[in-house]
């Protein structure tokens, strides 16, 4: 039986009007048992915030007090991915390709699915509840049946909107492989995508984002990955922050010899927040993973980096894992907060994990300002130098231009 809207307003704990909103919206929407299930998780936390230890340093409560439209439009042009199919949301509806290459079929889905583990990762599940105001449609599934010859490229861009919700779901064939780019551009004053991969035997999957939001809007991209026998799993991030901006992935290892490579680098100014948050579960025999976080924060800036391996007693044996932050504080007044984690019930393991910040070093400056370069192009070489390591695994279709949003945010910024 469907519960009622005051029965799930009673779950919230004091909702502000952001959440009455959002109840609202959904009370608007068709019943459904897995929407139902869906927002009946997102109730039990409500919007995250900074009493949840995994949210303490990104309080989406407090910053998104009511649900409002956003005073900009999108804030870059999306990733120019030459031939890519291009998928593209909007507060408005979805794009759709006319055409499709080779390997890739789509599924739009006008009936909700199911969102597993949905206790844990409370925007998802909220997103899972709500994205069937995009057009209609509750669920995209992308079916990868081989080798795809030209990028899939996802964007996410608003228009001075209240609010912008997705959900896709990626379901990657033994032996098929895909090359993913995301353009998350903000526009809307709350902004939430939900990605779900699934990778079977053999598949591959290299994802690229970009993400930047104004100042005065929330954005959140949470990735679910399941990783089969022998999958590569590959992703790069670039975030510029927003008022808040988090950046979540979860990874399970289901299936021996899984490899997992989670890159990111965050680049925060005055009055901007960038969150990257990450859960691996190595949830079988050998298998790999590796992640590299960089981050370059301004005066009024605030970078969060949360990472986490959990290695299981049995199935965890012979892990082989490596996690590292770096973190630069350009200016006084910059705050970075971080929190590596491993948490190791298998004895047979090879697990690291290291976290660092500090500022730029004064000798390498040295060296650029006595060979003519001004102190502020010095500044901009070194943290662009810094920060390269943690992109240099993106897609190639967008690499350069990666680097280029980058670099155009140093040379502007110091």
């Amino acid at each position: 039986m469907t519960a009622s809207v005051v029965d799930l307003r009673e779950k919230f704990s004091n909702p502000n009007p952001a959440e009455l909103e959002l109840i609202a919206r959904y009370a608007m929407l068709p019943e459904n048992g897995q929407r139902e299930r869906a927002f009946e998780a997102f109730a039990q936390t409500g919007l995250p915030h900074r009493r949840m230890e995994a949210w303490r340093w990104t309080d989406i409560k407090a910053a998104l007090a009511t649900v409002e439209a956003s005073k900009t439009g999108y804030q870059c042009e999306p990733l120019p991915a030459a031939e890519a199919t291009v998928i593209e949301f909007s507060a408005d509806g979805i794009a759709l390709p006319e055409t499709l290459p080779e390997g890739l079929n789509l599924h739009p889905r006008n009936d909700p699915q199911a969102f597993g583990n949905a206790e844990n990762v409370p925007l998802g599940a909220m997103t899972a509840a709500l994205s069937g105001r995009v057009g209609g449609l509750d669920t995209l599934i992308v079916e990868v049946t081989g080798e795809v010859a030209t990028p899939l490229h996802i964007i996410c861009k608003g228009d001075r909107d209240e609010t912008n919700f997705a959900r896709v779901a990626i379901v990657v064939r033994p032996g098929a492989s895909l090359d993913l780019i995301e353009s998350h551009v903000g526009g809307a004053g709350f902004s939430s995508f939900l990605i779900e991969i699934g990778m079977q035997e053999g598949g591959e999957v290299r994802r690229t984002i970009l993400q930047r939001g104004s100042a005065d809007e929330v954005q959140a991209i949470t990735g679910v990955v399941t990783l089969g026998d022998k999958s590569r799993y590959t992703q790069t991030a670039l975030a510029f922050g927003a008022k808040v901006a988090r950046v979540e992935t979860r990874v399970t290892h289901k299936a021996s010899g899984s490899h997992a490579e989670l890159n990111a680098a965050y680049l925060c100014a005055d009055g901007y927040h960038a969150d990257i948050t990450s859960h691996v579960r190595h949830g079988a025999p050998s298998s790999v993973t590796r992640q590299v976080t960089k981050g370059a924060v301004l005066d009024g800036g605030t970078g969060v980096f949360q990472g986490k391996f959990f290695v299981p007693r049995t199935v965890g044996q012979y892990t082989d894992a490596d996690m590292q932050h770096q973190a630069l504080l350009l200016e006084d007044g910059a705050q970075v907060f971080a929190k590596p984690e491993l948490e190791i019930y298998a004895d047979d393991v090879e697990c690291a994990h290291g976290n660092t910040s500090g500022a730029l070093d004064e000798t390498q400056l040295f060296y650029l300002r006595q060979r003519g370069i001004p102190l502020a192009e010095a500044r901009a070489l070194l943290t662009e130098a810094f920060i390269a390591e943690a992109l240099a695994e993106a897609s190639e279709a967008v690499a350069e231009a990666l680097l280029d949003a980058a670099r155009s945010f140093l040379s502007e910024t110091q």
